[in-house]
């Protein structure tokens, strides 16, 4: 079973730490499904992809467009992942796939949206009641991530 780290975003908004994330997941040479729920913020994220860094861009893709399954990393709204990702990371309240076979899960949240927070409590809740192997990331005062106990 994947770990499941949730990340709970009250200083930085989704579109600086999803970049950042997902940087982190390539550089150990994993792919990645993010999951969505509506196509204009996918489309945001997809834009966010490719001009977070100016000297570089994360290599990624939408899984409406061709190849999907070639992508390091896919954003989609279906939870079907194509690319055979090595982690599963939800950016939205969306139903989530099976992710037994992930390495690793991430739940990153809005601690700002009060139905994406009430969303991530309950999968807390439903997770650890199945004994899931969860870490929740909360972040410090000058925006750095620290895994709460």
């Amino acid at each position: 079973m994947p770990e499941i780290w949730f990340y709970h975003l009250e200083l930085t908004p989704m579109q600086q730490a999803l970049p950042e994330l997902l940087d982190k997941v390539t550089q150990k040479g994993w792919r990645a499904y993010v999951h969505g729920l509506d196509e204009d913020h996918l489309d945001r994220l997809n834009e966010d992809l490719w001009t977070f860094r100016p000297d570089s861009f994360l290599a990624h893709g939408l899984e409406t467009e061709v190849t999907p399954e070639r992508q390091p990393v896919l954003l989609g709204l279906s939870g079907v992942m194509v690319n055979n990702p090595d982690v599963y990371v939800s950016v939205a309240p969306v139903e989530m796939p099976d992710v037994s076979a992930m390495k690793r899960c991430l739940v990153i949240f809005s601690g700002t949206d009060d139905n994406h927070l009430a969303w991530a409590r309950d999968q807390w809740k439903r997770l650890k009641t199945n004994k899931m192997n969860l870490a929740y990331w909360k972040q410090n005062d000058s925006g750095r991530w620290e895994k709460m106990q």
